[in-house]
């Protein structure tokens, strides 16, 4: 089977007749051989074990036909050996959350190599089976921070601003190990083998877009510019507001969730990138007919667009969501005209 190189083409500047598509969240509980392996291990156990992780990267690939794999992982696996106390149940919990100077200079830095071997032992696994691209990623250096400082998930990371706000240098020193840990930890996984590598920013929205120009952009630009090898990906959810302050990243797409126009993204972003996105997670719930026209929305503005399109969900596929539902997607994305 040839290599299927159609997500690289979009990223390196081609448009494609249609869009290469792949599901963020796609290796997880809506599908029954996923559930199989969890039954036998935790989720921890199942990001550490290289070849159970390879096991459930592969299953999209192979039973549902996508154009990439990504990694099957979590962004919060590398802040354990940071020194980050982590346990999911089933939520991600950090039992020692940091919130002081002292805190933030307890972690340590990331030795990728070292502190996550499986990880890299997963990635030599998958690129002797995959003829696919593989997409290595990571969590922000803000978005780590809300979970390092919160302790938990939260509707606002209360935490983070308090730091932010009231303890800077505490704030910047937590965000500069995370910076320096991610670059090391992104750029590892390229050597070792990954196409492509998405950034996950999943809670920059909670921020005012000033505050995202001042504490956010500039870690993202060293980020960004230390990394040499392969294509990058952003993705902030609830990030339209931010557009402004993404269009000097050295990147090759900008995701986009559901709450945007493809259209208006490109324009705010001054045309200068391909997008991913931005079909709506929740209509993957709905009839086929309402997805089939949902789906011909978001590629028809796709195809619109300056630069390319790389067609997924605003954000990840719902636990409750019908594989059936997810095969007729891929489908109808790969084979119309």
């Amino acid at each position: 089977m040839a290599f299927n190189s159609k997500l690289l083409s979009v990223l390196e500047g081609a448009k494609p007749p249609t869009p290469p598509i792949w599901l963020m969240r796609q290796a997880g509980r809506y599908m029954p051989e996923y559930r199989a392996v969890r039954e036998k291990v935790s989720f921890l156990e199942l990001c550490k074990s290289p070849e159970l992780a390879c096991e459930v990267t592969l299953q999209p690939v192979e039973l549902l036909g996508v154009d990439a794999a990504i990694l099957f992982s979590d962004i919060l696996v590398p802040i354990e050996p940071m020194g980050a106390g982590l346990d999911f149940n089933p939520a991600p919990v950090i039992k020692n959350p940091v919130r002081d100077l002292a805190g933030a200079e307890r972690l340590k830095t990331l030795s990728p190599l070292s502190d996550l071997p499986f990880l890299f032992n997963s990635i030599r696994l998958l690129k002797a089976r995959l003829e696919v691209p593989l997409i290595g990623f990571c969590g922000a250096p803000f978005t780590l921070a809300c979970y390092l400082t919160e302790g938990r998930g939260s509707k606002d990371f209360l935490e983070i601003k308090k730091l932010m706000y009231s303890n800077t240098h505490a704030y910047r020193l937590l965000m500069e190990k995370l910076t320096d840990s991610m670059i090391r930890y992104l750029q590892t996984q390229i050597d070792a083998g990954a196409d492509a590598v998405q950034i996950f920013d999943t809670w920059a929205g909670v921020l005012s877009p000033s505050d995202y120009g001042e504490f956010v952009v500039p870690y993202l630009r060293r980020l960004t510019n230390n990394l040499k090898g392969a294509p990058v990906i952003y993705f902030a959810k609830a990030g339209a507001g931010h557009f402004r302050h993404m269009k000097g990243l050295s990147v090759k797409c900008i995701g986009v969730d559901w709450t945007t126009d493809l259209e208006l993204a490109d324009e705010l972003l001054e045309r200068r990138y391909p997008l991913q996105g931005n079909l709506d997670p929740a209509v993957l719930l709905s009839d086929p007919a309402n997805l089939i026209k949902a789906a011909d929305a978001v590629i028809d503005a796709g195809r619109k667009l300056e630069h390319g399109h790389i067609f997924n969900l605003g954000h990840g596929i719902l636990p409750s969501t019908p594989t059936e539902n997810v095969k007729a997607l891929i489908r109808h994305v790969q084979w119309r005209e």
